[in-house]
């Protein structure tokens, strides 16, 4: 009967997830947040702009929080023109978000779906000219793009998460300001590159 009774008093081990399930999570939600960035960035815009400079505030405490569980801070009240900054900040960072964020569109229906929206012929495709050849060669092609898009949009999440918690009168490195205005820099060149490219 004791073993019994110990076995029912006994916490149940609780799961812990898998390395590979905590990295994919990871990206998951970094590339949620990112898709964000623009949306959140203007209506929170518009709301400092309203007089409501703590209601967007609160956006980007959830979004920290929930997304990517980072533990809540103390709450402060930032000045408007703070939180304007950031706002516009949080524009440009969703601006450049939008091209990694297209990779993972890209991967989804040239890699994983190529011989799904492209019917051929293939006699001119990589790994062609077979269907099955094409479509593995695509994909193939694809996956490290896709994982420099995803890494990129966890280093994008990251900058930005740093940037929020300057809101809540969390010391933000030397580093960060600097960094932001690089990655912007960054998205800006390629862009360019990429346009003057077609």
């Amino acid at each position: 009967m004791n073993r019994l009774e110990n076995t029912i008093d006994r916490p149940a081990p609780t799961a812990r997830p898998r390395p590979l399930g905590r990295v994919v999570g990871a990206c998951a939600r970094s590339a949620l947040y990112c898709a964000l960035l623009i949306p959140v960035g203007t209506a929170a815009l518009f709301a400092v702009l309203a007089g409501r400079a703590g209601v967007a505030v609160s956006w980007w405490r959830r979004l920290r929080t929930r997304l990517l569980r980072v533990a809540p801070a103390p709450i402060a009240r930032p000045r408007p023109a703070a939180v304007l900054r950031h706002a516009v900040a949080s524009i440009l960072l969703g601006a450049v978000a939008l091209v990694p964020l297209g990779v993972q569109v890209l991967m989804m229906l040239r890699g994983v779906l190529y011989g799904l929206v492209d019917r051929g012929p293939y006699d001119h495709s990589w790994g062609g000219p077979g269907r099955a050849g094409a479509w593995l060669a695509h994909f193939l092609v694809g996956v490290p793009m896709s994982v420099a898009g995803l890494a990129a949009l966890v280093g994008i999440a990251a900058v930005h998460q740093r940037l929020s918690g300057s809101l809540d009168g969390a010391r933000s490195p030397r580093w960060l300001a600097p960094v932001t205005v690089l990655v912007c820099l960054a998205g800006a060149l390629f862009v360019v590159a990429w346009s003057r490219q077609l």
